[in-house]
């Protein structure tokens, strides 16, 4: 039995790594992120209702949807979890205990990270940026090639949807590979060949739901999704004066390191903050508010 959409919500962290990075971009999401970790209290702000009666319905409704399996709700979040899942396994409570202040990069925490070849980087962040395409049309029930609605859909984004994307430019896009983040991912994975896809840990995670027979057909998907976006990105970048140096002191915030262990922030953030799997729960159970509302 699945776990159900309320406790997916309600079990979201309210503090350490993954919020304490999302947070660090606030200034870049039009009216910031808002951590919801409440299922009543995301109905209440998505639906603006205070009826207790119209909250339980629509709570139920939402539960319905999700648990009906002929709907693509469960499969999105499968697919958040699973591309955060494979970034990279560790035992983390180890090294943080409910983080109030820094994690430092230093110590056993500093040799239990290995920076990952700029080669695996590069394709990471091109499966990341699919999964999120792949969850989009899971969400909405639209085949999963349909890149051109997803493009329509990347504009209009807000919120946490929006700072999950904006954590995917900078979390595995600027601070691992620098400026040139979104040349170096494309010609890295059209160079690559299926034997370096079908070996690289992410994309096993997720191969099946890429559309296409074979893994140069779903290597190809892969690279058309990712070009056709972008221009999406780099405008993400420009507009907000989006600069390496610039992210890696925003996260000197909650994370203490000198500048000769900047290779390895990237391997850290990959493994403490989770931000496809807690952004992605609370796209799922806004959408799911949003269409029970629609239907009660």
């Amino acid at each position: 039995m699945s776990k159900a959409i309320y406790d997916i919500i309600n079990d979201l962290p309210t503090g350490g790594p993954t919020v304490m990075a999302l947070k660090s971009l606030d200034a870049f999401v039009p009216g910031g992120w808002d951590n919801i970790t409440n299922f009543e209290q995301m109905i209440r702000t998505v639906t603006g209702e205070t009826d207790e009666g119209v909250i339980q319905q629509i709570g139920d409704r939402a539960v319905y949807l999700y648990n009906d399996k002929s709907q693509g709700y469960q499969r999105a979040i499968w697919l958040y979890n699973t591309v955060d899942s494979a970034a990279g396994a560790l035992a983390t409570a180890s090294m943080v205990d409910k983080v109030g202040g820094k994690i430092p990069l230093v110590g056993g925490l500093l040799s239990a990270l290995t920076p990952k070849p700029e080669t695996a980087q590069s394709i990471d962040l091109t499966i990341k940026l699919v999964t999120e395409l792949l969850a989009f049309t899971k969400i909405n029930g639209i085949p999963g090639d349909s890149i051109g609605d997803f493009l329509a859909a990347l504009g209009d984004y807000g919120g946490e949807s929006l700072t999950r994307m904006a954590a995917l430019v900078c979390f595995d896009g600027l601070i691992p590979l620098g400026p040139n983040f979104l040349d170096k991912a494309l010609n890295t994975l059209q160079g690559s060949n299926p034997n370096d896809l079908s070996h690289n840990r992410t994309f096993k995670s997720i191969e099946e739901e890429v559309p296409g027979s074979t893994t140069e057909s779903k290597k190809g998907f892969i690279a058309e999704s990712f070009s056709s976006t972008m221009g999406w990105m780099g405008n993400f970048v420009g507009a907000n004066n989006l600069t390496q140096q610039g992210l890696i002191e925003r996260l000197r915030g909650f994370v203490e390191f000198s500048d000769d262990k900047v290779d390895y922030l990237g391997a850290l953030l990959d493994i403490l903050v989770k931000y496809y799997s807690h952004t992605g729960a609370q796209t799922v159970g806004r959408r799911l508010v949003e269409r029970a509302v629609a239907e009660i």
